[in-house]
């Protein structure tokens, strides 16, 4: 039998040095890149999260957080809602929230999502009285990325499972609010710990092959990181994190301060599954070189990496099916010449054309992508007209990946794009402005108060 140490053999210094990187973080510790980025992907998150407020799903999880997560002592306002619940179900709901339009940010090698747990776990923090200054508060959201980045990839490289975001994104909610309650160590240890043997290792497949609302699992992540920190204050122990401290993993935080994940995300443009997204720039990219019109369309053979197969649903009779499918996305980018909110939900779901060009599509597992699969996700596609031509795109990515990244004009076009249509002009522009100056001048109380009051 293997030996495998026991947590009291493993060496204090991983455990040291990852409590020195989330304590002792400073903003001028920061690259500027980081910081540019940790503006970008905030200001895109809160564009996100205002979109969603029209979603059932959304709709939903903020009357749930008042009815079962109701403020104590403590309370914490939901996001572009304005009631005040307890700050775990404050964090629940901003995450279920911005989970509800799948527009948000994600890391590729963690197969998951990040941003959608921390800021409303950070904004819950904030209003519930642990306040920092807007430097401290840019700080703790990278800091959030860094920790649950790097707890993704353990808890993905040592357990056979494919589990869903909140299983480890929840390590960096409670990491930020063991920093921002002023724990020490030993604190912050034993709220990591909590949050690892609580967060919510559900399985991200079954969400895939059968799409409900339970989505990502990054709702339950951030309520129950925002709990553990809560409860490590209060002198609840817990068990060491694995994922932080078992020897197995130490390679993934031995870059601590040199390598940061927060430039590792990519930027949706598209509400949908990333999975979907590459076979939608290629079928677009078709259609636009051509002059296509959807109603000459015969066949679509969609050839993509085999985890993006498996988003099969082809007439979608909700949001949550529409986000993860990949011939609906697909038919409707076609149909409509766009891909965004209003094309997942409403009358668009039941358009007779959408669904009769999705009903083209075939999905083919195509073993090269498959090969490039978690770090990169290709399509390519071949579409056959009712005349016979045949056109097929370029091996494709989708935008806005690491690799190919947005630029700051168009992430702050993408922020007005959905949040707009739910906020008007004048409150997008205010919260463009205070963001994009964060820890350099920008009015960190009136974006919270933005975020926080209702649409």
């Amino acid at each position: 039998m293997e030996f495998r140490p026991t947590y009291t053999e493993i060496a204090d210094e991983s455990v040291s040095g990852f409590s020195d990187f989330v304590l002792g973080l400073g903003y001028d510790g920061l690259p500027d890149e980081v910081k540019l980025r940790a503006r970008l992907h905030l200001l895109d998150l809160i564009g996100v999260a205002a979109s969603s407020i029209r979603t059932p799903l959304s709709r939903i999880i903020r009357d749930h957080a008042m009815a079962m997560f109701g403020a104590g002592n403590q309370v914490a306002r939901i996001m572009f809602d304005g009631r005040g619940a307890s700050p775990a179900g404050a964090a629940m709901a901003g995450g279920m929230s911005i989970d509800a339009v799948d527009a948000h940010d994600g890391e590729p090698p963690a197969k998951g999502h990040i941003g959608v747990a921390i800021l409303p776990a950070l904004l819950a923090y904030q209003d519930a009285g642990h306040k920092v200054n807007a430097r401290e508060f840019l700080v703790n959201f990278v800091l959030g990325y860094e920790v649950s980045g790097r707890a993704g990839l353990a808890l993905h490289g040592s357990v056979p499972d494919y589990h869903t975001s909140g299983a480890w994104n929840c390590l960096g909610a409670a990491a930020m609010g063991a920093r921002m309650m002023g724990l020490d160590a030993d604190g912050l240890r034993h709220a990591i710990g909590i949050a690892e043997y609580h967060g919510p290792r559900s399985q991200m497949m079954r969400c895939i092959d059968h799409p409900t609302m339970l989505k990502d699992g990054s709702g339950w992540g951030a309520m129950t990181g925002v709990s553990a920190a809560d409860l490590a204050a209060r002198g609840f122990t817990g068990a060491p994190a694995a994922t932080v401290e078992m020897p197995d993993v130490a390679h993934h935080w031995a870059d601590l301060h040199s390598n940061w994940h927060m430039l590792d995300q990519y930027v949706k443009p598209y509400p949908v599954c990333r999975w979907a997204q590459p076979a939608v720039e290629a079928s677009l990219a078709v259609q636009r070189a051509h002059g296509i019109e959807s109603s000459e369309i015969a066949d679509i053979a969609v050839s993509t990496f085999y985890e993006a197969t498996r988003l099969a649903t082809y007439h979608p009779t909700d949001t949550e099916q529409a986000q993860y499918s990949l011939p609906y996305p697909v038919a409707a980018s076609l149909v409509r010449g766009t891909l965004g909110v209003d094309e997942i939900l409403g009358d668009a779901l039941t358009d007779p054309e959408i669904a009769r060009v999705a009903d083209c599509i075939r999905l083919i597992d195509h073993q090269p992508y498959d090969d490039r699969f978690p770090r990169e996700r290709w399509a390519h596609v071949t579409v056959t007209l009712k005349d016979g031509r045949e056109m097929t795109s370029a091996p494709t990515r989708a935008n806005g990946e690491p690799e190919n990244p947005f630029s700051a004009e168009q992430m702050i076009a993408k922020f007005h794009d959905y949040a707009v249509p739910a906020m008007g002009t004048e409150r997008a522009q205010e919260i463009e402005k205070i963001t994009m100056s964060l820890g350099e001048g920008g009015d960190l109380d009136a974006l919270v108060e933005n975020c926080l009051t209702g649409l």
